[in-house]
C-alpha cells in the first residue's frame, strides 16, 4: 500500500470511483419524489433488485399519496410482503401518504427535517430523497458505505453518523450525490462484505487499512 496523506487518498479514491463509474443510475426505479420515497422506505433490509420487482405492482394500485392514503393498510401489506418488515412498512406508507395529503397538498416536501418527521423515514431515507429526487447535496450513508469508509481509512467506523460527518468533511460538497452512488456500485462489484480479497480490490489494495491484510 502507498503511504499517502489523507488528502491524497481522497483524491485518488475519487479518481478511481470516477474511472469505474463515470455515470451512475439511481438503483431504485421511480418516476417522481413520491415513488422514490416509497421505494427507499421499502429498501430497508431489502435488496434494490427485490424492491424494483415489488414497486410496479404497488404503484399500479397507487402511485401518488392521494390514492395511497385511501387504500387499506392490509392491501398495501399484501403487495409489499416480499420486501420484508411488511407490517411496519405498510403502516408507514399509509400514514405518510395521509400526512402528505393533509399537510403538504400531496407533494413530498423538499426539506430534510420535514422528511425525517414522516413515519418510517429516517435520516438516510430523507438524504436519498433530497439528493436523488431534488438534487440537493446530501451524503446518504447506509451500512455498505459505512463499511467501505472504514476499510478505506476514511472514517473510524464508530457509527453511521460519524461516517457521514467524516465523508462530508473530506469530499467536496458538489460530489456528494454522485459519490454516494459510486461507492455503492463499487462496493457491490469490487469490495463486497463477504469473500472480499483486499489484494484484488482496486482501492483496498492501495489505500485500505493494514488490518485488512492480516
Amino acid at each position: 500500500m502507498r503511504r499517502v496523506t489523507k488528502q491524497q487518498k481522497v483524491l485518488a479514491i475519487t479518481e478511481i470511483l470516477e474511472s469505474y463509474y463515470p455515470e451512475v443510475p439511481v438503483p431504485l426505479d421511480h418516476k417522481d419524489p413520491y415513488t422514490l420515497l416509497i421505494a427507499v422506505l421499502l429498501s430497508a433490509q431489502c435488496t434494490d433488485e427485490r424492491v424494483n420487482k415489488v414497486t410496479p405492482h404497488l404503484f399500479e394500485i397507487a402511485d401518488n399519496p392521494h390514492d395511497m392514503a385511501v387504500i387499506p393498510v392490509e392491501d398495501i401489506r399484501e403487495v409489499i410482503k416480499p420486501c420484508g418488515l411488511s407490517p411496519r412498512k405498510s403502516k408507514a406508507i399509509s400514514e405518510l401518504s395521509n400526512i402528505l395529503v393533509e399537510q403538504y397538498g400531496g407533494e413530498v416536501p423538499k426539506d430534510m427535517e420535514a422528511l425525517e418527521a414522516l413515519p418510517g423515514v429516517g435520516h438516510k431515507t430523507a438524504s436519498v430523497v433530497m439528493s436523488q429526487a431534488f438534487g440537493e447535496p446530501a451524503f446518504p450513508v447506509d451500512t455498505h458505505i459505512h463499511r467501505l469508509a472504514y476499510r478505506w481509512g476514511l472514517s473510524t467506523g464508530k457509527n453511521v453518523q460519524k461516517t457521514e460527518w467524516d465523508l462530508k468533511r473530506l469530499f467536496p460538497r458538489e460530489l456528494w450525490n454522485k459519490l454516494h452512488l459510486q461507492i455503492i456500485f463499487f462496493g457491490r462489484e469490487h469490495c463486497p462484505a463477504r469473500g472480499h480479497d483486499p489484494l484484488k480490490c482496486p482501492i483496498c489494495s492501495q489505500y485500505g487499512r493494514k488490518t485488512l491484510f492480516k
